[in-house]
């Protein structure tokens, strides 16, 4: 490997990274999250419709999530991110300026398309710009730093957009328009990994694409955490981002909370919820070392399902709860990341990825569904408790079937296959079983604007 950065990284390939630092840095979500259902409710929107947008996002999400990892394949991961931080960037511009029902759900479609073209692509750009310098077993190091420079940044910029929502509901849109449009001119600057441009992207056809999703998804293991955390996992954990406004807003009015003091006491809790992300998101790699990732999976579902059922019985727990998970949530992403990443070679791996966010999306929506007819019925709290217990329960009958993820200690020779135990790199361009232990699983299919 070339001389160390602080990253331990090549020169040329640590620039690369610090462009990618600051193009996650671009990625402005926090500035609306805190305002972003008020705002619609000010447009006049109903409760009803604003599900109905929230539906349009996931089915578009659904079915784009193939066709737009697809493309990223063929015309190239930097070039996808292009594409999708443009399209973000426009819509949150016309998010601001539309009042009307129709013209938000042609927006909120649009929206979705965008994360759709960026979900797959930034993760196997990264990838392969690691392989460049053989240094993919950085992956869920400079992912997690990545994921940590986005958040400390939004930390502070949800602090600005409730002040900015004080103001006028739109300002805050205006501004992470603005911002994420910046990641336009970072992504300009960056290079297309040479292993992707060494790949027959122009021969791959649908056919084939199809091949290499079925192919990856052959291997038992991997079944097993598309099941354990792409499904489960994921769409118990999505509720939470669902529900912590009104959760949130009736914790703290219990607590004596003035009811007009509430929004800006959710812009500070973003801000915290963000810093709780970042921190975690920064030591991503020495988690890995410390806990592993074996133990990692085996444990979260339980711990997070506990706690999910443990704040029903005590509400209070709602704050330290929604702590815990939004900081789990991106370092659990990143581990996935590059499990999946691992198994899947250069030519076809943004589909595959993309893949994997496809089942979640389909996933999330009967949960949704269920929840919201729980919610009315009952309460929030009430449904992510029954949440939880899902969680706890699937989670231990999935594992009493196959653990997703092997044991760390046992290095990457143990086979992913379905009972095979043949080399996991079978088809791979990067053979897991050369000293490399990155045994990594868990994925991510929240929702990038949660």
């Amino acid at each position: 490997m070339a001389s160390s950065t602080d990253d331990g990284l090549g020169g040329t390939l640590s620039g690369n990274i610090a462009k990618y630092y600051v193009y996650k840095a671009t990625k402005a979500v926090e500035f609306y999250r805190p305002v972003m259902y008020l705002f619609f409710l000010a447009q006049g929107l109903s409760f009803t419709q604003i599900a109905v947008l929230e539906a349009l996002y996931n089915l578009t999400t659904l079915f784009g999530e193939i066709p737009t990892g697809y493309v990223g394949d063929r015309v190239g991961r930097r070039n996808s991110l292009l594409v999708g931080t443009a399209l973000i960037s426009v819509t949150l511009l016309g998010i601001e300026l539309s009042s009307s029902f129709l013209a938000l759900a042609g927006l909120y479609v649009c929206w979705s398309l965008g994360y759709n073209f960026r979900s797959g692509s930034e993760d196997a750009w990264l990838y392969d710009t690691l392989t460049d310098d053989l240094s993919e077993d950085e992956f869920a190091r400079v992912r997690g730093r990545g994921e940590s420079a986005a958040l400390a940044v939004g930390a502070v910029a949800a602090i600005l957009g409730g002040y900015l929502g004080g103001i006028d509901l739109s300002y805050p849109w205006f501004v992470a328009a603005g911002v994420t449009s910046l990641g336009v001119a970072v992504l300009l600057t960056l290079d297309e990994p040479e292993t992707y441009e060494e790949t027959d992207s122009a021969d791959l056809g649908l056919r084939r694409t199809v091949g290499i999703v079925r192919e990856v998804l052959s291997r038992r293991r991997l079944r097993s955490l598309l099941l354990y955390y792409y499904v489960l996992y994921a769409a118990v954990t999505y509720l939470v981002f669902v529900f912590l406004q009104p959760i949130f807003e009736t914790v703290v009015i219990d607590l004596g909370i003035r009811q007009s003091q509430v929004e800006a006491l959710l812009g500070w809790f973003y801000a915290a919820y963000s810093l709780v992300g970042a921190v975690l998101n920064y030591y991503t790699g020495a988690i890995r070392e410390r806990i592993g990732l074996r133990t990692w999976f085996i444990v979260l579902p339980f711990a997070v399902g506990g706690a999910l059922i443990g704040m029903y019985f005590l509400p209070i727990l709602a704050i330290p709860t929604f702590l815990l998970i939004r900081g789990v949530s991106d370092v659990t992403r990143s581990f996935a990341g590059q499990y999946v990443n691992d198994r899947a070679e250069s030519l076809g791996r943004a589909t595959v990825l993309s893949a994997m966010a496809m089942v979640s999306g389909l996933a999330v929506i009967p949960f949704q569904l269920g929840s919201g007819v729980v919610s009315d019925a009952v309460s929030p709290l009430f449904a992510l408790g029954v949440g939880g217990a899902v969680l706890v329960v699937g989670s231990a009958a999935i594992l009493r079937w196959e653990v997703p993820v092997a044991d760390d200690s046992a290095g990457n020779s143990t086979d992913d296959s379905a009972g095979n135990s043949t080399d996991d790199s079978a088809g791979n361009s990067t053979d897991d079983s050369a000293g490399n232990s990155t045994d990594d699983s868990a994925g991510n299919s929240t929702d990038d604007r949660a």
